[in-house]
């Protein structure tokens, strides 16, 4: 089995992005709250960087694991869409982020 499974499935990296909303829907609308800033604000960060590691981890393996990004040309077996993804991944956790962060200040 591939153990990179779970940052090279589009499946995954679609869940990470319902994640982030549903945790952006649940702070805005409901007010997600533990009662403490710093937990708050942890919990937003943390999972964050969390959503964020997997299209990290797909870049490294892009640029190390798969032989440099000057090797990939026509036959890219990911294609635009992949990276793409991976993209939107990456700014939908920093956004999660952001968010964690702003809750440290309230």
């Amino acid at each position: 089995m591939d153990q990179y499974w779970r940052g090279r499935s589009a499946t995954f990296l679609i869940g990470m992005i319902v994640l982030a909303a549903v945790y952006g829907w649940l702070v805005s609308y409901l007010g997600l709250s533990t009662g403490t800033v710093l937990v708050d604000g942890t919990i937003g960060v943390g999972l964050g960087l969390y959503i964020c590691s997997h299209p990290v981890s797909n870049a490294i393996d892009l640029l190390f694991l798969d032989h440099g990004i000057m090797r990939h040309g026509s036959n890219d077996p990911h294609g635009l869409a992949w990276y793409g993804l991976n993209l939107l991944v990456m700014v939908a956790g920093w956004l999660v982020c952001v968010i964690g962060l702003t809750l440290f200040l309230s």
